[in-house]
């Protein structure tokens, strides 16, 4: 009874991230064309790709499974492509525009990590073990997409800033206004 319940709860959770993903390849080629550095453009396309094959991957999950991938929609996704949108849609420009971009993108790869590492752990309890393999390939390539954001945010963010590139002062002082909040609630 374990098994079966743990197996269900997999098929909920692969459901949501299809649903996710699904969302991702449409919202992806707004974000991409809305990026004025050429470097992020290229990432997101390339991500892009990635998604797709993401969808291919959950799809071959299903089948050896003998599931169907729909029935669900990922309203976590919703918001954080919600998120993303505003980010389109907001009056800055430039790399500031592609900095906000670059920290809704990481805002999904983070969740993105987070499913497929909880969904992998259930596959490898419950022995599905070309599941698990699937999965980690997709996992690697969301921690990858993760760190060329990061490197791609450290470049424009500073631009975004006037090009001082001075990251550690501002966190300095970033620092103390958070704790600050934190301690005010």
């Amino acid at each position: 009874m374990k098994n079966e319940n743990l197996r269900e709860l997999l098929v909920e959770e692969l459901k949501d991230l299809y649903s996710a993903e699904n969302q991702l390849t449409k919202a992806l080629p707004k974000v991409a064309k809305n990026a004025s550095d050429p470097q992020l453009k290229k990432a997101i396309e390339s991500h892009l790709k990635e998604t797709e094959g993401h969808v291919a991957r959950l799809e071959q999950i299903f089948e050896a499974l003998g599931e169907k991938p729909t029935g669900q929609k990922c309203k976590a996704m919703e918001g954080l492509v919600e998120e993303g949108s505003e980010a389109i849609e907001s009056d800055f420009e430039g790399a500031v525009k592609d900095s906000d971009l670059i920290a809704a993108a990481r805002r999904v790869e983070h969740y993105e990590m987070a499913g497929y590492a909880g969904v992998r752990s259930f596959a490898e309890l419950l022995g599905e073990t070309d599941a698990v393999n699937l999965l980690t390939e997709t996992l690697d390539e969301e921690q990858e997409t993760e760190e060329k954001l990061t490197e791609l945010a450290t470049e424009i963010n500073a631009e975004a800033n006037g090009g001082s590139g001075d990251n550690e002062s501002e966190q300095e002082t970033a620092r103390p206004r958070v704790m600050k909040a934190k301690a005010g609630r």
